[in-house]
């Protein structure tokens, strides 16, 4: 695979050695502090590259700038052709991006797979949205013709996760560029190289050079030197809610928005009247898929007295049979914890919850691989909804299994969260699975089924979850600014104020 990953990535830029930025249509290498990233199977080392410096920024930022007036200036309807052409690209050279995507971000081939088709998916989307971006007239109740514009912002920031690093730099990268803006983006320097590529093939397909700027770098380094000093408009980040905050602070002192994607404790909510064999699989997918990585995994399984002990058997019991390895093996369903530091974290909220009197629902032996790499196994937890555990992100694979007696006490430890990412409901009772999804407060809710999003639908979260909105319609918005312009068309308007003037 290293070889391979070697070959791919050469024809883009020379030094596989290391890892450059993308600025001004160029491959271009940091000069700052070296940054490591290991493999998580085995824990080796994988890659040293240097951070970026200031000078990275600031070129990135010119280049954005000039791109940015060249992309508007062209006519919606080619702007769309050249987006298109992007999602043309990336199916060409999609198994060689997953394969990528893969040995640099250690996610399991198969879901590499998927998400490569998916950020084809969103460049094609917004394709077909870029000559479509029209204003409206507004009914005034005067003789003025009032219209609206939606312009673009400039240039933007965009600050992306290590867990879905591909998915992540199209699902915000297409909508901006659909709006009309130019993009700076710095991706977790632990995972920039998917999108780097991303970067040199939107450029093949045609962008103006500089259009998409990717940073190579530390988020306390190039991502706050972007915040303070770049002419950027917005900053979006998807991330945890502790680095979010932070960054809006940064941003609010400059007195730019921002649109936060963060963290979630999402409620998977099971009733006894369910179809069980469905509801298990669904919180297996919701929890297990991705290692638990995501953001809107079901990470707390809410489910009737009744079948309680049973439904958290029967969950812990078919995790048994998922196939957990090397994320290059294409049989690997599960593969490891992404770095050391969150391996660590799991490992520790593992054991306090454990000390907090949760309790570990046995399934025989572990099935992690025997080796030095970052495994977890699949674990199901149960335990009570004010416990550590159910109210603070673990990120990992495992969920804590709460008990509710009927529908209002599932409603209420639903919404007993900081959190209001995700949730769903598993019953066949059709008044009732819509009355919890209206109740539970969530950005995004599902009946009878968990984890399904596309890039039409907006995706986003209440409370500490985050504002703002990624994906379909509500996407653009966020990348537009909001022009009012009045028209007096009256032959003879009133004046409500001032004098004429004698100009003969």
């Amino acid at each position: 695979m290293k070889n391979q990953f070697q070959a791919i990535i050469s024809r883009y830029w020379e030094n596989t050695a290391t890892i450059p930025s993308f600025v001004d249509g160029e491959f271009v290498t940091g000069k700052g502090e070296d940054i490591v990233i290991h493999n998580a199977h085995d824990g080796s080392e994988r890659f040293r590259y240097p951070d970026a410096d200031e000078s990275i920024i600031l070129k990135a930022n010119a280049a954005a700038k000039i791109a940015g007036k060249a992309w508007w200036a062209m006519s919606a309807q080619a702007r769309g052709q050249i987006m298109y052409r992007i999602g043309t690209k990336l199916r060409e050279v999609a198994d060689d991006l997953a394969s990528v995507e893969c040995y640099s971000s250690n996610k399991p081939i198969r879901d590499a797979r998927v998400e490569v088709s998916k950020v084809a998916e969103m460049f094609e989307y917004y394709a077909g949205w870029a000559d479509k971006l029209h204003g409206e007239v507004i009914p005034v109740p005067t003789s003025h013709l009032n219209y609206v514009k939606y312009e673009p912002l400039g240039t933007v920031l965009q600050i992306t996760p290590w867990n879905a690093p591909i998915f992540t730099c199209g699902w915000q990268l297409a909508p901006a560029i659909a709006a009309g803006n130019a993009v700076i983006l710095k991706p977790s320097e632990l995972t920039p190289v998917s999108s780097l590529l991303v970067a040199a093939i939107a450029h093949e397909a045609g962008i103006p050079k500089g259009l998409i700027n990717v940073i190579a770098g530390y988020g306390h380094t190039a991502g706050q030197f972007a915040i303070q000093n770049a002419t950027i408009r917005k900053v979006v980040f998807v991330g945890s809610p502790a680095t979010g905050k932070r960054i809006a602070i940064s941003a609010a002192e400059r007195g730019i928005p921002c649109v936060l994607e963060l963290g979630g404790k999402s409620a998977n909510i099971v009733f006894d009247d369910a179809d069980l064999d469905l509801a298990v699989k669904g919180a297996q997918a919701a929890i297990f898929s991705g290692a638990g990585q995501s953001c809107v995994s079901g990470s707390r399984l809410l489910v009737q007295e009744s079948i309680y002990e049973r439904f958290c058997e029967a969950v812990a019991q078919a995790a048994k049979n998922f196939v957990i390895g090397n994320p290059q093996e294409e049989s690997t369903q599960i593969g490891p914890i992404h770095n050391a530091k969150q391996y660590q974290h799991v490992t520790t909220m593992l054991k306090s919850a454990v000390n907090e009197g949760a309790t570990i629902v046995d399934n025989g032996l572990p099935s992690v691989p025997d080796n030095a790499g970052y495994y977890v196994n699949p674990t199901v937890l149960k335990g009570q909804n004010q416990m550590h555990c159910a109210q603070e992100e673990i990120f990992g694979p495992v969920v804590v299994a709460i008990p509710f007696k009927d529908e209002d006490d599932a409603i209420a430890i639903a919404n007993d969260s900081r959190f209001g990412l995700a949730g769903a409901v598993w019953t066949k009772d059709v008044g009732r699975a819509h009355r919890v999804a209206d109740q539970v407060k969530a950005g995004t809710f599902w009946i009878n089924s968990y984890k399904t999003i596309n890039v039409a639908s907006p995706f986003g979260g209440y409370g500490e979850s985050g504002y703002g909105r990624s994906s379909g319609l509500d996407a653009l918005r966020e990348y537009s600014e909001v022009k009012s312009i009045w028209v007096e068309t009256a032959r003879t308007p009133a004046a409500n104020f001032g004098y004429g003037a004698n100009l003969e």
